[in-house]
């Protein structure tokens, strides 16, 4: 696995960024990819460490170790072919994904873990560049029809593995592009939208059909969610028109802040923020919400709330402050308590470090105060965290300046009404019911339809849909035909 003693001659290099001053003024990607000869010492650096916990650290189980001694060894296509064979889109995971991975290697165990990421996202640049990436038609059709609703992560593996199998497959979006978050969630400066059209693309040459500006199953959808539908079909349409159907449709209810002023104008959900930007940054309309010269609070400390950080920075923002409800994380965990899984520590973003970010912890918002009903301010109060409970403390309420701000505190579940309309159990969090193991898993409750992805396990991550999706994928499959080649 690589050289048997890179670990010890190379440090682990990481990507380069472009400088702060210059990537602040678009939203192009900033993050340099690995050359080839840099990518080959960090695979180097991959040790033969007898059990390779990365490989189960990912949740795709990409069989690491192998791509790392062959980009080493300079076998770049069969190293994209072992990439390839656990995981439908590296160049979505090597962009965004956090690399679980890399916390469970072996060497994070007392020193920098192998940049696994980065050499992944070399792998898979490279195969785009060297015309490795073809699309893959299935040579035999099943006749068996299969609908997706929603095309995100998630909806598009299971697309991409049910037609190299030889489906009919249609996926089903209700915005006026597919790709889901990817295309309308995660800013392009994170992940360029190019990249999943080209995989678009690549699906469509296999077989697979997109019907965007539909919505399935419920007209009415919550506030806060984002919908470019002009059209309209019944979940029983659905179901009498395909043998099985998968629920991909994301987790999109927002968690809301209810408290005082919260209808003021200057308050947002993270998405109504971000989803009209990329679309601006696309060639569409402005922003309807401007940050600039604002004071920016943005609630909430996960990755959405990151990149509101990031886009509002690009906007010109006078001040970024970011509230986080828990205690602050410590700077470095106790590795012997927590390797190889994923650990508790404080992470900073890039978007972060693009300005002077005051990040507050353990603090909640107790009202929005505004003049004429426009934010002017909020009212907060620090919290003290014992037993894994929270309380006020006394005396401790403050007010703050904020003329913008953003709800970036999670999503809840799945919208319901989607559910109902298919007529699926739900679980106690209000998502689709279906299991991961076993026989007839990922079937819901309601004849011939699955469940995949955050629709079913609720918010997560964009690796974490990728699994989902391929293994939905393969119980339909053997749904369907009695049997199935797809991998677990």
């Amino acid at each position: 696995m690589g050289k048997p003693t890179g670990f010890m001659e190379h440090q682990r290099l990481s990507e380069a960024y472009e400088p702060t001053t210059a990537r602040l003024k678009h939203y192009r990607e900033f993050i340099a990819t690995l050359n080839d000869e840099q990518a080959a010492l960090q695979g180097s650096r991959c040790m033969d460490c007898g059990i390779p916990f990365c490989n189960t650290g990912c949740p795709v189980n990409n069989i690491i170790p192998d791509w790392n001694d062959l980009v080493y060894r300079g076998n770049w296509e069969q190293a994209l072919a072992v990439l390839h064979s656990t995981n439908n889109f590296p160049d979505f995971t090597g962009r965004i994904c956090p690399a679980p991975c890399e916390e469970a290697c072996t060497l994070n165990i007392n020193t920098d873990p192998v940049g696994i990421k980065s050499i992944e996202h070399a792998i898979v640049d490279k195969g785009w560049q060297m015309g490795w990436i073809v699309p893959q038609p299935a040579l035999v059709k099943t006749g068996k029809r299969v609908a997706i609703i929603g095309s995100g992560p998630a909806g598009l593996a299971a697309a991409q593995q049910l037609a190299r199998v030889g489906h009919d497959v249609t996926v089903f979006e209700k915005n006026d592009k597919p790709g889901g978050l990817l295309t309308f969630g995660i800013p392009d400066f994170k992940l360029d939208k190019a990249l999943v059209a080209r995989r678009v693309k690549q699906m469509e040459a296999e077989g697979v059909t997109f019907r965007t500006k539909v919505v399935v199953g419920s007209k009415e959808l919550p506030a806060g969610i984002g919908s470019d539908a002009s059209e309209f079909i019944a979940a029983e349409q659905i179901c009498s028109e395909f043998d099985a159907v998968i629920l991909a449709a994301g987790s999109e209810v927002p968690r809301e802040l209810p408290i005082p002023g919260r209808e003021l104008k200057g308050t947002y959900p993270a998405l109504q923020f971000l989803i009209p930007q990329n679309k601006a940054v696309g060639g569409g309309k402005p922003n309807p919400i401007s940050a600039k010269g604002k004071h920016v609070i943005v609630i909430g400390g996960g990755d959405t709330g990151s990149d509101c950080v990031g886009t509002s920075y690009r906007h010109g923002a006078a001040s970024v402050t970011q509230f986080e409800l828990l205690p602050q994380p410590p700077q470095q965990e106790n590795k012997e308590l927590t390797w190889p899984y994923w650990p508790l520590k404080l992470r900073t973003s890039s978007s972060h470090l693009e300005g002077d970010t005051q990040r507050l912890f353990a603090i909640a918002t107790k009202e929005l105060i505004g003049e004429n009903g426009v934010l002017k301010s909020l009212k907060t109060v620090d919290l003290e965290w014992a037993g894994g409970k929270m309380s006020e403390i006394a005396g401790s309420e403050k007010m703050v300046a904020a003329d913008l701000v953003l709800l970036a505190m999670g999503f809840v579940n799945p919208v319901g009404a989607l559910l109902d309309a298919f007529g699926v159990a739900k679980d106690a969090r209000g998502n689709a019911r279906a299991s991961t193991d076993g026989e007839g898993c990922y079937a819901t409750s309601a004849p011939k339809v699955f469940a995949a992805g955050d629709t079913r396990r609720g918010q997560s991550l964009v690796v974490w849909a990728i699994r989902e999706g391929r293994q939905c994928a393969r119980e339909v499959d053997n749904f369907l035909m009695g049997s199935t080649t797809l991998p677990r």
